[in-house]
């Protein structure tokens, strides 16, 4: 049996998606009824909390792989770590962690704290393996989209830094070869994507894609500060994100290398195709 943790977010949903062709017995966790009623069909729900170790051991009650994966939040060492503990107890036997690019060198941010979860699985005596992708493609919508629909323009403090985004659904195909296969036991995968764009370039795109000039607005770093908080963001999640732009401004997460390709034995998702999947998104008319 697999379990999937965080079975309603952007990457577990996929992954879950993905395992569930496999043929494999498949378990989905949820932390709430609501979530766990829009389970796929022949998927076996089970509703539990990361904080909550009892609900830990009936998600696992024969299980004996784990995909790993838990929002960005403060709590995110304790809670991964609750699950790594519970996955001994319940003798699972591998664990498939979903971790960050950077989690390897940076010290700040996000990645510092993936950093931590990963130490503690790989010290655990559980079978595991590591995958650390970069940017999200989707992010693009999540992130730019509002401000691009009714100004024509989206706005960071990135400067001309490039990132290899790659798309979810390929990292969710990887995530599954390594939840129903031995071929990624025991190993780190830094996961890029096929090519390196910068902001500009990444509107250049939008702006072909929609037939309107898009344009990317460099702002300074204090400037976004003021801007996150200004839309209710709170202020540790405002310190991780600029720490995290930070990582990419210093000339990280620009790598192109082939691995995603190699890995699926195909041509990894390009920018362009995602984009034009979501056009609607970047359109006046969606507002």
């Amino acid at each position: 049996m697999i379990l999937i943790t965080g079975a309603s977010g952007i990457v577990g949903g996929k992954v879950l998606q993905e395992v569930a062709k496999s043929g494999n017995p498949v378990r989905a966790m949820y932390r709430s009824k609501e979530d766990a009623a829009k389970v796929l069909s022949g998927v076996q729900p089970v509703i539990a909390d990361f904080g909550d170790a009892e609900s830990l051991r009936g998600a696992l009650n024969g299980v004996d792989t784990v995909y790993l994966v838990c929002s960005p939040v403060p709590q995110l060492v304790e809670w991964e770590g609750n699950m790594i503990d519970a996955c001994k107890k319940a003798n699972v036997e591998r664990v498939v962690l979903n971790s960050a690019l950077g989690a390897g060198s940076y010290s700040k941010s996000f990645p510092s704290w993936h950093a931590k979860v990963e130490q503690r699985l790989t010290a655990s005596g559980l079978g595991w393996t590591i995958l650390r992708p970069n940017s999200f493609m989707q992010n693009v919508v999540s992130y730019y989209a509002p401000t691009i629909r009714s100004q024509n323009a989206f706005y960071s403090s990135v400067g001309s830094a490039r990132m290899s985004y790659i798309d979810v659904r390929d990292i969710a195909a990887i995530a599954a070869q390594a939840l129903t296969t031995d071929r990624h036991a025991g190993k780190t995968h830094e996961l890029n994507g096929p090519e390196a764009l910068s902001a500009a370039e990444v509107a250049g795109k939008i702006s072909r894609l929609v037939g309107r000039s898009v344009q990317y607005v460099d702002i300074p770093a204090e400037a976004q500060r003021k801007s996150l908080h200004g839309v209710g963001m709170p202020d540790w999640q405002v310190n991780a994100l600029l720490e995290l732009q930070e990582y990419y401004t210093q000339g990280n997460g620009a790598q192109v290398d082939g691995l995603v390709e190699e890995l699926l034995g195909r041509p990894a998702i390009r920018i362009d195709q995602y984009l034009a999947e979501n056009l609607d998104a970047f359109c006046e008319q969606a507002a």
